[in-house]
């Protein structure tokens, strides 16, 4: 069959006659109409931290969909769920001084929005100079218009044409290079530094010892805002709510989604420090952040929200994803020493990679370990798991089991 579904990331002419369709999930397991159960070692797309097929989610949102489904949140509008998730979210956040929350409709949205609104905010503060922004390479920042420029993953900035020119990326593990490159353009012209706590998509690379606490010494200095991207790193991923707290550094900006609902309904946002947000929210007549999405705030992704951080307290899950980051390691460590592996990176938080000598496809090394039922995710240069927070010691040996034979193969 022939699909009529254009799939992101996918090259087409193979996919458009080879889906997998998947039926239904239970915690860390999926099932295809194949019939077939697979190991969802990769959270979906590092999403599903609480697994799979939870009533509690179906329920809340049923609820609050015989109550209104959704209602925009312009203007002087909010529902009683966006309102509650915004107080609970500003309350998680490693900001001492008070956060507010701008809510979007997922990750992607969620840095388009930090992106302008730094911008916006110097503006506004009369630094006008201030529109440069920092970035690291194998940084990923999603897709959309901002995001694309923000790419530290040079395939995803080719093919478009102009991008934003007032955007600078310097390596993921270099402070010196950090700092040489904000002396280079003038402290006054940067407006952000964007970074991931742990890279993600990039290829899980974890911070350099000292990194972001430089990050950190570095803004202070300069006042450069730090907008953390967390949008894989929160809600437990790296064992905390936003995942920067493992560091003591405290950001200006922390972008969200994925694990905030654990993917049951899109839903993302950005957590703002009250220093930032202060020009907008000064007096009435003030400036207006011009900027928002059509199910921002949306009622039932707001309830499905608030039932995933119950379920994340309640059952103890947000700590383990700093609880099971050793034992991850340590199950997928052993390959370090193969012959097709170039490196293995993990150890900081519930997400790893195996890193594939040059002519070794990693396609091929997920395409085998889907053979024997394990679901991870393949990257540039190897492959990526990141299993819900649920997964077990048994789990982890099924994931290395299924790597270590697709390697081999």
């Amino acid at each position: 069959m022939d699909s009529r579904l254009w799939h992101p990331f996918a090259d087409m002419g193979a996919v458009k006659h080879a889906e997998l369709v998947l039926e239904r999930g239970e915690d860390v397991w999926v099932f295809g109409d194949d019939g077939r159960r697979y190991l969802d070692a990769t959270a979906s797309l590092w999403y599903a931290n609480i697994g799979h097929g939870r009533p509690e989610i179906a329920a809340a949102v049923t609820e609050q969909m015989g109550r209104l489904e959704a209602y925009s949140a312009f203007g002087d509008f909010v529902t009683r769920p966006a309102h509650d998730l915004a107080e609970r979210l500003a309350a998680y956040a490693p900001m001492p001084g008070g956060a507010r929350v701008f809510l979007t409709s997922g990750g992607g949205d969620s840095i388009d929005a930090a992106a302008k609104l730094v911008r916006r905010h110097w503006q506004e503060r009369g630094e006008v100079d201030r529109t440069r922004i920092v970035v690291r390479r194998e940084g990923y920042h999603g897709t959309h218009g901002h995001g694309t420029s923000l790419a530290g993953i040079q395939a995803n900035r080719v093919g478009w044409g102009p991008l934003d020119e007032a955007v600078s990326i310097v390596p993921h593990d270099s402070i010196d290079a950090l700092r040489d490159e904000v002396a280079r353009l003038g402290s006054g012209s940067v407006a952000a530094i964007f970074a991931e706590p742990v890279i993600g998509a990039g290829g899980v690379y974890p911070p350099a010892p000292g990194y972001l606490e430089g990050l950190g010494e570095l803004c202070r200095e300069t006042g450069i805002l730090f907008v953390c991207d967390s949008v894989i790193a929160g809600f437990g991923r790296l064992g905390t709510w936003y995942g920067i707290e493992r560091w003591g550094v405290e950001p200006d900006l922390i972008t969200f989604a994925k694990g905030v609902t654990s993917g049951y309904l899109p839903l993302g946002g950005v957590v703002v420090a009250e220093h930032v947000a202060e020009p907008f929210y000064a007096a009435p007549g003030g400036p207006v952040f011009r900027h928002g999405a059509t199910y921002s705030a949306h009622a039932a992704c707001c309830a499905a929200a608030m039932a995933n951080l119950d379920i994340l307290e309640h059952e103890g899950l947000l700590e383990r994803g700093r609880t099971m980051e050793g034992p991850l390691h340590e199950a997928l460590k052993p390959f370090a020493d193969h012959p097709n592996v170039a490196e293995v990176r993990g150890g900081v938080g519930l997400l790893a990679a195996v890193e594939v000598v040059d002519g070794v496809s990693p396609p091929a090394v997920a395409a085998a370990c889907r053979a024997s039922g394990v679901l991870v995710r393949p990257l540039l240069k190897g492959v990526a798991v990141s299993p819900p927070l649920t997964v077990t010691d048994e789990h982890l040996t099924l994931i290395a089991d299924a790597i270590g034979g697709a390697l081999d193969a």
